[in-house]
């Protein structure tokens, strides 16, 4: 079994996919991270050192590792499947759920996230929901091509997700 969460940062790919995880007897990983433990280096330092395009075919590198690993619940880097064919990969390798937050809700969990993020850094609030807003409304057309939408406003329970990956 390979479950894939996607969805935009702060979308709880990582908080949720523990709990998924764990009440399913998968191992969880975060794409992110082991994008950082694989090249030994932060995302913000992949992000400066080969620039946005540079890290995408990171991403891309990793998803195809990952899209070998069974019995697993992979979090996704919130870009990764609107870049080459990488939902098509997803989609042929394991069930997708996309964590769809509104901008608020997302804009709120990134202003409390001690995770620094390259593409958002020192936007203030107004700015990060548009910003948002906008990126979202250019990845709709991958991440509704999920297998399941779970849309919330609010902090997901354990039990709302099981229920819908079920």
């Amino acid at each position: 079994m390979r479950i894939y969460l996607i969805g935009y940062m702060g979308s709880g790919k990582s908080t949720v996919g523990k709990g998924l995880a764990k009440n399913l007897n998968l191992t969880f990983i975060d794409m992110d991270d082991y994008i950082e433990r694989r090249n030994m280096r932060t995302i913000p330092q992949i992000f400066s050192d080969d620039g946005e395009d540079g890290f995408r075919k990171i991403e891309r590198k990793a998803l195809l590792e990952l899209s070998e690993f069974e019995d697993v619940v992979i979090g996704t880097g919130g870009g990764a499947p609107c870049f080459f064919d990488n939902m098509d990969v997803i989609q042929k390798t394991g069930k997708s759920v996309y964590l769809k937050g509104t901008p608020r809700i997302l804009a709120e969990r990134l202003k409390k996230s001690k995770v620094e993020r390259p593409l958002i850094k020192g936007k203030k609030e107004d700015e990060l929901i548009a910003f948002i807003d906008e990126t979202l409304a250019k990845r709709e057309k991958w991440y509704s091509r999920a297998d399941i939408v779970l849309e919330f406003d609010h902090d997901l329970s354990d039990e709302e997700v099981l229920e819908v990956v079920k």
